[in-house]
């Protein structure tokens, strides 16, 4: 067994928890594999991952649920024992834990680890007891990726003291409180240092919330991995396929002949850039020509021209009212359009988009463009709509709430209601074309500023225009983009980074993906 940090290299398909506790049984028994050796190979593989994360470890503090989450944690403490560790249990379970996790309790009893079990102490005493503890270490194995609904008051409190204590914290499998389907918690969950996870990664470890209670994540399949996922390829299901994107199977950009001229790539048209937001036209414009687009043209606000055009004398200038851009030639040779970044909402926003909707082209929507869409509920199998939350919430007239707490089906009923391709942004950014969804394991805290959505649009524009797969253009635009900013953290930290900054690294990696 090996553990394997999270990105993986490979795209690999991720799962709900019905599809793993559904299956995970059945796989184990077609190779002859007892849920009880299941069970230690789960905690054999923890504690493996603890002695790698801290390998001076002294004290450990244990909780236990009374499920097999439990009982994984029952196997780590005894192995901790064996490994001379000084461990603490307390089990949470009021009754005789059943099932493989009794197997493992008993394991651990006859190790003589010190147990502290609900039935023997007030709950209150637990909280006294993970404040007390002085080790470095808290291990996290109250609810698996079976839990969902909410919390009871007691949990709630237990959970926040660990998440007070001082002490890191590992979770076994998922981070008790967040739910393996959607990413979201119902009001805490542990803060883990770091996951790690068994069999196969759980779709909602990788969106949302589960970015900040998550910590470093890694997988270890049990030696079980593909077979699980070959078997349940095998099975019909309702839920739509979703994959996470590795780093080293991406879609790829062709390589250019030598022969090949701006002509033969083609023509971007940017609409945007209103009065008083000439910027975000401008993020969108520069990023496209970085990510290759040969001839890029923007149509802006005529007050906003010199300030478009200022330092980047690459770009070229188009019409910049509907009635004349619609009989200009640069509309005509638009092989791909950008609408909606800086576009406004006022009459001027609105004639442009009219405009750009007639157009048979590929489209890349975005930002005020969005909100348009929410009134006339156009359908359009050539677009790429790129909303945040909140523009989800628009374009699906529900609240911002109702879309993070289930991203996986927000992003779906946008690309099944409105056609073409939905980019929901967002830690753990989706791309789904009603059909499969691919999480995007790029990016971070840094990108939290403005006119980084202006430089994804333009990333797509570019890429539109020059793959003829839109949904792996799409694809390879966010990773791309979250890898830029991934760099820049690298070197300069997360914070004060700029939108602008990304220009740079956005050439190199449109390089090595060719």
């Amino acid at each position: 067994m090996t553990s394997r940090k999270y990105p993986l290299s490979l795209s690999q398909p991720v799962y709900s928890a019905k599809q793993v506790l559904q299956n995970e049984a059945l796989v184990a028994k077609k190779l002859n594999i007892a849920m009880p050796e299941l069970m230690e190979r789960a905690g054999a593989a923890t504690f493996k991952q603890v002695l790698q994360s801290w390998p001076n470890l002294k004290s450990m503090l244990v909780i236990c649920g009374k499920g097999n989450n439990g009982g994984d944690g029952f196997v780590v403490a005894r192995l901790a024992h064996l490994a001379g560790i000084n461990v603490l249990v307390l089990s949470l379970n009021d009754e005789l834990t059943q099932g493989n996790a009794s197997l493992a309790l008993k394991k651990l009893q006859s190790s003589g680890v010190k147990i502290i079990k609900k039935n023997e102490s007030l709950e209150h005493d637990f909280e006294q007891v993970i404040t007390r503890f002085s080790g470095e270490l808290i291990v996290d194995g109250i609810f698996g990726i079976g839990f969902h609904g909410q919390l009871h008051f007691e949990l709630k409190k237990l959970i926040k003291a660990i998440n007070l204590h001082t002490a890191e914290k590992l979770s076994i499998d998922i981070p008790s409180g967040l739910s393996a389907d959607t990413g979201c918690i119902d009001s805490v969950a542990v803060n883990a240092d770091v996951t790690i996870s068994f069999i196969v990664l759980k779709q909602g470890m990788l969106t949302g919330q589960a970015a900040d209670y998550i910590g470093d994540l890694f997988l270890d399949d049990l030696d079980i991995g593909k077979d699980f996922i070959a078997f349940v390829s095998q099975i019909k299901c309702d839920e739509t396929v979703v994959f996470s994107q590795g780093n080293t199977d991406l879609p790829q950009l062709t390589k250019r002949l030598k022969t090949s001229h701006k002509g033969n790539i083609g023509l971007l048209l940017a609409i945007g850039g209103n009065i008083g937001m000439p910027g975000a036209i401008r993020l969108a414009a520069e990023a496209a020509l970085r990510c290759g687009a040969a001839l890029l043209s923007v149509s802006c606000h005529r007050h906003n021209q010199s300030l478009v055009f200022n330092g980047r004398p690459e770009l070229m200038l188009a019409a910049t009212s509907a009635e004349d851009l619609a009989s200009s030639p640069v509309l005509n040779k638009a092989k791909v359009l950008i609408i909606g970044p800086g576009l406004g909402r006022d009459q001027w926003a609105k004639q442009m988009l009219d405009l750009a909707l007639l157009q048979n082209i590929p489209s890349v929507i975005d930002a005020d463009a969005l909100q348009f869409l929410t009134e006339n509920h156009q359908h359009n199998s050539q677009w790429v709509l790129t909303p945040h939350p909140k523009e989800a919430a628009s374009l699906l007239h529900c609240s911002v709430a109702e879309v993070e707490a289930n991203r996986f089906k927000a992003v779906k009923k946008i690309a099944e209601k409105y056609g073409g391709i939905c980019i929901l942004k967002g830690a753990g950014t989706l791309v789904c074309d009603g059909k499969a969804t691919w999480l995007n394991p790029t990016g971070n805290a840094g990108m939290a500023s403005g006119g980084m959505g202006d430089v994804l649009s333009g990333i797509i524009g570019a890429l539109l225009l020059q793959m003829p797969d839109a949904f792996k253009a799409a694809r390879l635009a966010c990773y791309i983009h979250g890898a830029a900013a991934d760099r820049i953290a690298n070197k300069m930290g997360q914070r004060g980074m700029l939108a602008s900054d990304l220009f740079a690294e956005l050439q190199h990696l449109v390089n090595e993906h060719q």
